[in-house]
């Protein structure tokens, strides 16, 4: 079976740093557009970077861009993210979302994590 892992997480105060890392299982990461999606309570799911295939071009959401990073560490078939200038509004869980499409079109992914918990708060 295809397994889309992540690692990472936890309770940080704002300002600080975390990061997390998506690996798979059954198929090599580098092949797809990867993702990281949220979900914080009473708020609708958002895209917050994703890099695409071939190319490896990266987007950002505006209210992470300057302080997240999405990159690629294809020889341990992972896709990090690298978070830092951490807020409060950050706190969400975190999903790895990993497909075939354009890696901006969040409903068209089509293998998910499991979900991490992000909680920046003092």
């Amino acid at each position: 079976q295809l397994h889309v892992v992540q690692s990472g997480g936890g309770l940080v105060q704002p300002g600080g740093s975390l990061r997390l890392s998506c690996a798979a299982s059954g198929l090599s990461l580098d092949n797809y557009a990867v993702g990281w999606v949220r979900q914080a309570p009473g708020k609708d799911r958002e895209g917050v970077t994703c890099i695409s295939r071939g190319d490896g071009n990266t987007y950002y959401a505006d209210s992470v861009k300057g302080r997240f990073t999405i990159s690629r560490d294809n020889a341990n078939n992972t896709v990090n993210l690298q978070m830092n200038s951490l807020k409060p509004d950050d706190t969400a869980v975190y999903y790895c979302a990993v497909g075939e499409s354009d890696c901006r079109d969040v409903p068209r992914y089509d293998y998910w994590g499991q979900g991490t918990q992000v909680t920046v708060s003092s």
